[in-house]
C-alpha cells in the first residue's frame, strides 16, 4: 500500500468509527506503530484529522457527517416535492446519475416508469430504480457504512470512463463563500467526477443546508444549472446562483 492510499484509508477509518486508536490502525494496516503517528501527524498538519491521546478523531467539518438513517426521515416533506419538481427534468433516452444521498433517493422514487439509463453510487436507489423499467448500473466501489455511498478508487475510475446527460446532486452544505460542499473527502471526490461527466447538472437541496459549510468542497455554484430547494434563497446564496435557474417548490413556493 502506497503512502498516499495508507493515509486516505486512515482518515476513512477515522472517520466512519469516530476516531482510532494507533494500535488499532497498526494492526489493521499492517504497518508498524511509528509509521501510523507519523502518518497521523502528517494528515492532522493537513487538517484531514485531529490526534487524540493514543490516536486520532474526526476532523472538525462544520457541518457533521450524519448516518444515513438519522437523515432519510428529516425534512421529508420538502425532499419528496423537491424530487417531484427535479424529475421532470429528465428526458426520453438520456443516461441520468443520482448522485448517493436522501433528498436524491426521493428522485429515484419520482421518476418516470421507463425511458432511461440509471446510474448511481448508493445500493438503495439502484433497487428503486429496477422496480421500473429503467437500465440501472452501479458504479461499484467500498460503501461507506454512515452514507450509505459507494467511494474510493473503483467509483472514481468508473465515472473518469463515463458520461452523463443529467446529474441530480445531493450535498451537505451550500455556502455562498464555500460553495458546495461535504463533510467527507472521499464522497467529494466522487461529486467532483460525476459534476465533469455530466452535460447538465441539477442540484437538489433542502433549505436546512443553506449557509452551512463542510470539509471538503465539491463544486462552485457556477458548476450548477439549475437549483430546486424548498424556501427562497438568503440574500448572499441568491447573488452566488445568480446565474443558475433556481427552482423553488413545495411550502416555500
Amino acid at each position: 500500500m502506497l503512502p498516499v492510499e495508507r493515509k486516505r484509508t486512515i482518515v476513512q477509518l477515522v472517520t466512519e468509527r469516530d476516531g482510532c486508536s494507533v494500535a488499532e490502525l497498526a494492526a489493521e494496516l499492517e504497518f508498524s506503530k511509528a509509521t501510523i503517528r507519523r502518518d497521523l501527524q502528517d494528515l492532522a498538519a493537513e487538517g484531514r484529522i485531529e490526534r487524540s491521546h493514543g490516536g486520532a478523531v474526526p476532523a472538525d467539518s462544520g457541518r457533521p457527517d450524519r448516518a444515513y438513517d438519522e437523515r432519510d426521515v428529516e425534512n421529508l416533506d420538502a425532499k419528496q416535492a423537491i424530487a417531484a419538481r427535479a424529475s421532470e427534468e429528465i428526458q426520453a433516452g438520456q443516461v441520468v446519475c443520482f448522485d448517493s444521498g436522501t433528498t436524491t433517493m426521493e428522485v429515484a422514487r419520482a421518476v418516470p416508469d421507463e425511458g432511461f439509463v440509471g446510474v448511481t453510487n448508493m445500493a438503495e436507489i439502484a433497487l428503486e430504480l429496477a422496480t421500473s423499467d429503467v437500465d440501472v448500473k452501479l458504479t461499484g466501489g467500498t460503501m461507506r457504512p454512515r452514507s450509505h455511498a459507494l467511494v474510493g478508487p473503483s467509483t472514481e475510475a468508473f465515472l473518469d470512463r463515463t458520461n452523463f446527460d443529467l446529474l441530480f446532486l445531493g450535498i451537505a452544505s451550500l455556502d455562498a463563500e464555500s460553495g458546495l460542499s461535504t463533510p467527507d473527502e472521499d464522497e467529494a471526490a466522487v461529486k467532483r467526477r460525476m459534476v465533469a461527466a455530466a452535460s447538465r447538472v441539477v442540484l437538489v437541496a433542502d433549505s436546512s443546508k443553506f449557509g452551512e459549510r463542510s470539509f471538503r468542497s465539491v463544486a462552485d455554484p457556477d458548476d450548477i444549472d439549475c437549483l430546486v430547494t424548498d424556501e427562497p434563497l438568503p440574500p448572499e446564496l441568491a447573488e452566488a446562483f445568480a446565474d443558475t435557474a433556481v427552482v423553488v417548490t413545495g411550502q416555500g413556493a
